[in-house]
């Protein structure tokens, strides 16, 4: 079973934000345990075929790579994403289908270690390099902050899926 907290070891503003990341990632890799292999790789929902456990994991993965990589770093743009276009707008989601869970956590877990080394690295007031949103440069907390709020959204897709596709509730 996933470890996980959301009591973090200090209280200051860095720690409480990188705590609450922390803890919604852990909650993402609880939601996958125990599940089939061809679940995680279906949708129970007709109209949303790219709302697969594989696909929700692979969209946290790679919703990170954009903010933290892409957006903050002002780094190139690579994987599924790159590919993305106003028809295929999550190619992320559309290909994890052909990759194991267990990879995608795996890679998954990788990335936020290097994530983490990233954030403590920097200053919560440090802009992005690459502009979003109305040409807004977003500072580290803001995007520290949609992490938490996009991954926590995404982990009650997870809860649905999960209740869907095999009656697994709770995590």
């Amino acid at each position: 079973m996933t470890e996980r907290t959301d009591t973090p070891p200090t209280w200051d503003e860095r720690t409480q934000l990188t705590t609450f990341l922390d803890y919604a990632r852990a909650t993402a890799r609880a939601k996958c345990e125990g599940i089939s292999a061809e679940d995680a790789r279906r949708s129970p929902l007709p109209d949303s075929p790219l709302m697969t456990v594989c696909g929700l994991i692979s969209h946290l993965r790679w919703n990170e790579h954009w903010w933290l990589e892409a957006v903050f770093l002002g780094e190139e743009l690579v994987g599924p994403l790159a590919a993305a276009t106003e028809e295929d707008p999550d190619p992320e989601m559309r290909t994890a289908v052909d990759v194991p869970l267990a990879q995608l956590l795996a890679e998954y877990e990788e990335q936020s270690v290097r994530f983490r080394k990233l954030v403590a690295e920097h200053d919560l007031d440090a802009k992005a390099v690459r502009s979003s949103r109305g040409g807004l440069h977003m500072d580290l907390r803001w995007i520290l902050l949609h992490l938490i709020e996009e991954t926590s959204r995404h982990n009650g897709h997870l809860d649905i899926v999960r209740e869907l596709l095999d009656g697994n509730t709770g995590q």
